[in-house]
């Protein structure tokens, strides 16, 4: 089962990759002609009839209490709420609008595993509600503390950066849940392989959209490596993200993976491509999968994304 996810995970990223390149500046173009509407709610995905979703000051989510935490946290991050106004609670407690009952501290406790935020605590600083709202255990899932305190911390700066830079930003952000996980505690809490998040930009003249999937692992890549269509998001998760959004938009946004149209820390990206030539890309890990059924750490240029080794995969993945 595990070797099928990190296949399917890194087709999505050739996929995504690929395509993704040779229609930049196409895609852009058009999502600059995009006008936005009034559309409330914008960031809660589409729910099924067994779903129930619990809404806090600041943010939404879905609890799955097969697995004990949340399908998905969606809330709006405006540049007012990045001002940080309140320090760290620290204080994790049940959530009370959780009926079936969350996870508690004996759960986590000695497992190894960090109480690692989905809506970050730094998004919700703003209020001295909100912050108390986000230690909140419907809002926990345990996360290797490689992972939460490195990477998936990074991401969550980057994202809080761009809410600042773009006015206000849409962000859906979950585990991958699925049967056959091992868990934690009394109460069973599953402990995910990937986490993900769903980003929207919905201001002009720069809309846009774009996907993070993380493997439960500390890394040292680049953030950008971890980058896949919103689309690409649904594939694996199985939620329809912004299902409010017109049509035609949504289908826009979702496709594109537009890393251009996003500031990365210290380089400096446009969304208005001044020509036609396409960026060229820079070494990216190979999205091989090697015979123990691992993603290659090999580095290639080649715009298959596949290094020398598994240039043949390529092949074979064609031919199917």
């Amino acid at each position: 089962m595990k070797k099928d996810l990190y296949i399917f995970l890194y087709l999505i990223s050739f996929s995504s990759s690929i395509f993704g390149q040779n229609t930049f500046v196409h895609d852009s173009l058009l999502l600059q002609q995009i006008q936005p509407h009034a559309i409330p709610n914008l960031e809660i995905p589409k729910s099924n009839s067994h779903e129930t979703i619990i809404y806090h000051n600041a943010y939404s989510f879905s609890y799955n209490e097969t697995h004990e935490q949340a399908n998905w946290v969606a809330y709006l991050l405006t540049k007012e709420e990045t001002q940080k106004a309140f320090e760290r609670s620290n204080k994790f407690l049940p959530d009370p609008e959780v009926k079936t009952q969350t996870a508690n501290d004996a759960d986590y406790k000695s497992s190894g595993y960090d109480r690692g935020h989905l809506a970050p605590a730094a998004d919700m600083s703003w209020s001295e509600v909100t912050m108390q709202e986000s230690f909140y255990y419907s809002n926990m899932s345990p996360q290797v503390p490689s992972f939460n305190r490195g990477i998936w911390k990074k991401c969550e700066e980057l994202v809080r950066n761009w809410a600042n830079e773009n006015d206000s930003i849409y962000i859906v952000t979950g585990p991958l849940l699925q049967e056959g996980l091992p868990t934690i505690g009394e109460n069973k809490v599953s402990v995910p392989n990937y986490y993900y998040k769903a980003i929207l930009d919905y201001r002009s003249p720069s809309i846009k959209g774009i996907g993070f999937i993380f493997p439960n692992a500390a890394s040292s890549e680049a953030l950008e490596n971890f980058t896949v269509s919103i689309d690409s998001v649904e594939a694996l998760t199985g939620i329809d993200f912004y299902p409010s959004l017109p049509d035609e938009q949504e289908e826009l946004i979702e496709k594109a993976k537009c890393i251009e149209c996003w500031q990365w820390g210290n380089k400096t990206n446009n969304s208005q491509p001044t020509s036609g030539k396409i960026p060229v890309s820079e070494a990216n890990q190979c999205i091989g999968i090697t015979n123990a059924g691992n993603r290659c750490k090999n580095k290639t240029t080649s715009k298959s994304g596949y290094c020398k080794t598994h240039e043949k995969q390529k092949t074979k993945k064609k031919k199917k």
